[in-house]
């Protein structure tokens, strides 16, 4: 892990996890407020998930980025305020926030 990575769990056994929620914090996402969108998901203790600072997903400009796994969900230009709607329908719901949902991965049908 580089210095600019950091890992942060919002369970108490990161490895009894299922979900991890990735947070670019890479420049262009930082600039765009991704450090608070990372703390505002890390207010938001979920059992079962973890919560992990990221360096750079590929996808700049579109940030800040949030990647949930496995589920391979994408969100783009996530705001802080919107976190404890991913948290809720997303991660407790079970459904994907779809107005939030990064079109290049994410194209409707």
């Amino acid at each position: 892990m580089s210095n600019n990575q950091a890992s942060y769990s919002s369970t108490t056994d990161p490895s009894a996890s299922s979900r991890c929620v990735r947070v670019c914090q890479n420049r262009t996402c930082k600039k765009q407020g991704a450090k608070k969108v990372l703390a505002a998901f890390k207010a938001s203790v979920v059992p079962g998930v973890t919560v992990t600072a990221t360096g750079c997903l590929g996808q700049c400009g579109n940030g800040p980025m949030v990647l949930v796994l496995p589920d391979r969900v994408w969100y783009s230009g996530v705001r802080p305020n919107e976190v404890p709607l991913v948290v809720e329908q997303h991660l407790l719901g079970g459904q994907e926030v779809e107005k939030m949902l990064y079109s290049r991965f994410h194209s409707e049908s």
